[in-house]
């Protein structure tokens, strides 16, 4: 059996969709959600997953062969990493036999939230009844379409500068995450970059939104320090601020536009990925 955890959530819904269309049908698949009330894939069972209450893993992983396990969430380190630890000690007790992790992106160890994975990677590595494989995912094009969202008036103030992201499509990350899945022992030890082709900067967001709206949008980019505050203003979780923050410097000074890492998207999707000014463009509401 192959379970996926957080299926509720945008990954986890869309890997699960991948894995029924890969292998033709939901046999064989599990379903994990703390909301295990909701099925998101019809004839896939759901079963209760929930990291914060690890009593609840032992029962989940019951039959598992294979773990398909997406990051439990943006949060503090101390909460994700308690999530992270208490999965993959069941794993263990439960004697599955291999996990597949959804990690962040090599390039992305300036990124606030960046810590919290890279201890989930050492501690599959320290596991010595588990096989694993990495996969690091760059930052969604959705996501940062969400970051350079216009105003109102059609003004992209993101504090980006001149800076560019090697942003890629959920929906490609999710192919892949269900890919290796079903195939776990070839991918055994990997670990996979998964970036986007092409980086692509404020600038490129604000003629793409433009073409698609049939009018212009501007970029001038805000300072960094009146972006924050403005995200602190906005109801937004402490925890989240810096997260946000981190990003926008990440990309901007030129951390996160691939060149840092090799990218194995490509291959693993045995195709071109879709472009993100597409994905962009495409999916927000921004240029109405």
């Amino acid at each position: 059996m192959l379970l996926v955890t957080g299926v509720n959530g945008g990954l986890g819904g869309l890997v699960l969709e991948q894995l029924v269309r890969l292998q033709g049908g939901p046999d064989g698949l599990l379903a994990g959600s703390r909301t295990a009330d909701r099925a998101p894939v019809a004839g896939v069972p759901v079963r209760t997953v929930d990291f914060d209450r690890p009593e609840t893993l032992a029962e989940a992983f019951t039959g598992v062969r294979t773990l398909l396990l997406v990051s439990a969430g943006y949060g503090e380190d101390d909460v994700v990493i308690p999530r992270h630890r208490a999965a993959i000690e069941a794993a263990e007790q439960a004697g599955i036999e291999h996990v597949v992790y959804t990690s962040l992106s090599g390039d992305g160890d300036h990124l606030a939230f960046a810590l919290a994975h890279r201890w989930t990677e050492q501690r599959l590595r320290a596991s010595s009844t588990l096989r694993w494989t990495v996969l690091r995912n760059g930052l969604y094009a959705e996501l940062l379409g969400s970051l350079a969202a216009p105003d109102e008036h059609g003004v992209i103030t993101a504090p980006l500068g001149d800076g560019r992201l090697a942003a890629v499509a959920r929906a490609d990350l999710a192919e892949v995450a269900a890919t290796v899945a079903l195939a776990p022992a070839a991918h055994a030890g990997q670990v996979y970059e998964l970036v986007g082709e092409e980086a692509v900067g404020a600038a490129d967001i604000a003629a793409a939104l433009g073409r698609a709206a049939g009018r212009p949008v501007e970029y001038r980019p805000a300072g960094l320090a009146e972006a924050r505050a403005a995200v602190a203003a906005s109801g937004a979780a402490a925890f989240q601020v810096p997260m946000v923050a981190s990003t926008w410097s990440a990309i901007a000074h030129g951390f996160l536009d691939g060149r840092q890492v090799k990218n194995d998207l490509p291959a693993l999707l045995g195709r071109a990925p879709r472009p993100a000014l597409d994905v962009i463009a495409g999916g927000t509401d921004a240029a109405r």
